[in-house]
């Protein structure tokens, strides 16, 4: 075919048009991808998670920070979710407060309910929210850059995070990264930490080193899994089991490393797998430290994170953070001693005084029994920051002085017995056994105290599936109880639709900043709250509903 040359012409200009399109494209691909660059860049130049802190220290609005959204529950004398935590305590602790479900006894500061987000309308921040955006969210990882912001701080003496998640944890539940933390696999606590309330979590614990090394001086796994084996009877026993009457499953351990007798079977030596009587003192470059009931000794360390929820993840637990929590013990007060800070913080409560904490963001806030407490949560782009003075102080209501508390813990006494429980957290399989000396299963006496699955009763879905008609179906929930068809995942886990909608309840409260309000995770406001309260009668000792018998023990039998 012969082509004329109008026609060559025009092919020549069309051509000349389409490559120039193409290279302006290409340069304005090459320009997007320079400026997101440049972004990312001054975004990580920008993040300094020590920032709002330091600016923060010694300011505060809220000097009752400690005292927890739940106390102000209305009760109206049917519902109690206080027992769970104001109790008949375990020695050494000495804080009898069962009373408090008797009577409001608010200083003059707490009276009014500062936490007003749960007074705040999130719906239509939730409804903007898609669900892929909510996916995507939860599953990113901000914990990482927490740490290598941290890493060189010169100006910075707190804690930096040395858990690397991703190297995992090996079959002894010992993270692999070599930083010798060791995950716990425990029964979530009643209420709050339910995934169906908003979030998931993680702990972990680290003794000191003496308690990882041999007389002389040497890394022995051997003798590492001894002494947890020892502090596992010492804290997770049964508290109504004497000393000498312990009997605790542990996980498979040497007992010639220890050089005396630790399943009472008349012998020392071979492979053991369960401690009976509690021994004087650990072993190994530790065999100098007495083993004391119901406490840890100096040193040791917790790591916390508190998640997001991932319907599709191992027990929910989502990659991102909302919050990582770190506890270590640093004075280890006499038996003598304790007795004394229990009466001083009685006194102060009594006239009426305000509790006051050592220590400041940098390092994080001391309670009187040698606790220090650091944390870090979101900042309004996801990324994880240090936490202010106040928000430190919020979290010391829970972990200074209440009955229920093991040497101001909470997660150790509810570990899965022996090798079970030497892994990362996994609800699965995990029966609602009862709480020691209970005959009831936990949950199922948690949801008969509270009639709901919160402490405000404003699970809507825990409502719908446990309580037809306003009445609770026992029979159903006891199916996640020892030889029940269910574990209580069945009890605990959200529906994929409301772990979705408590996402993004979170996400716009994280964008507000307003922590300093409240952190809990509610999708719309809960009408049982007190927004103010006059100290007084509770109404539950009239219609029988106080309950001094809570506890963090379980009857794993």
């Amino acid at each position: 075919m012969n082509i004329t040359e109008s026609e060559r012409t025009r092919r020549r200009v069309a051509a000349f048009v389409w490559l120039t399109a193409l290279l302006l494209l290409t340069t304005a691909s090459l320009l997007l991808v320079n400026c997101s660059h440049e972004v990312q860049e001054d975004d990580a130049a920008a993040y300094d998670p020590l920032a709002k802190a330091y600016a923060s220290a010694g300011s505060y609005n809220n000097r009752e920070a400690g005292v927890p959204s739940m106390c102000y529950t209305k009760t109206g004398g049917a519902s109690n979710p206080c027992w769970t935590c104001h109790t008949t305590p375990v020695f050494p602790n000495e804080l009898i407060d069962w009373q408090l479900q008797e009577e409001y006894a608010f200083s003059d500061v707490a009276l009014t309910n500062h936490w007003s987000n749960l007074f705040t309308d999130r719906s239509s921040e939730i409804n903007a929210i898609s669900d892929d955006a909510a996916l995507q969210y939860v599953r990113e990882d901000n914990y990482r850059s927490l740490v290598e912001a941290l890493r060189d701080r010169s100006d910075y003496p707190g804690y930096v995070p040395d858990l690397d998640f991703d190297q995992g944890f090996d079959t002894d539940g010992f993270a692999n990264d070599g930083s010798h933390w060791r995950a716990i696999r425990y029964k979530p606590f009643l209420g709050t930490f339910w995934a169906t309330n908003g979030s998931t979590d993680d702990v972990f614990i680290r003794l000191p080193s003496a308690f990882r090394t041999d007389a002389g001086g040497n890394y022995s796994r051997a003798v590492h899994k001894l002494n947890y084996a020892i502090l596992e009877a010492a804290i997770c026993a049964d508290p109504s089991q004497t000393d000498a009457l312990i009997d605790r499953e542990v996980e498979t351990v040497d007992e010639n490393l220890a050089g005396f007798d630790l399943d009472g079977d008349g012998t020392v030596g071979g492979s053991i797998t369960r401690i009976k009587g509690l021994p004087s003192n650990y072993t190994g470059a530790a065999s100098n430290i007495s083993v004391r009931r119901n406490l840890y000794p100096t040193g040791t360390e917790f790591l916390h994170t508190v998640r997001y929820i991932d319907p599709d993840a191992t027990s929910m637990i989502a990659r991102r953070m909302k919050e990582v929590r770190y506890s270590r013990k640093l004075i280890d007060p006499s038996i003598s001693e304790r007795p004394k800070i229990y009466s001083r913080e009685m006194n102060d409560k009594e006239e009426g005084r305000v509790p006051i904490y050592r220590g400041g963001p940098d390092l994080g806030l001391r309670n009187a029994f040698g606790w220090q407490l650091q944390g870090f949560i979101e900042d309004e782009k996801g990324r994880l920051r240090l936490q202010t003075h106040e928000e430190h102080v919020f979290c010391m209501g829970c972990h200074s002085s209440l009955g229920v508390t093991c040497d101001s813990t909470f997660t150790l006494p509810r570990k899965v017995p022996g090798a079970a429980g030497w892994r990362y957290q996994d609800i699965t399989g995990i029966q609602d056994i009862p709480q020691a000396g209970h005959n009831e299963p936990e949950i199922l006496t948690y949801f008969q105290r509270v009639q709901g699955g919160d402490e405000f009763r404003a699970n809507d879905e825990i409502l719908a599936r446990f309580f037809p008609g306003g009445v609770l179906d026992e029979n159903t929930v006891r199916t996640a109880s020892p030889g029940g068809a269910n574990d209580i995942r069945f009890l605990i886990a959200p529906s994929d639709e409301r772990a979705m909608r408590l996402n993004k309840a979170y996400m716009a409260l994280v964008k507000s900043q307003r922590f300093d309000l409240g952190r809990d995770t509610v999708i719309s406001p809960p009408a049982n709250v007190h927004p103010s309260i006059q100290n007084g009668d509770t109404q539950l000792r009239q219609t029988g509903k106080v309950y001094s018998d809570g506890t963090l023990w379980l009857d794993w039998n």
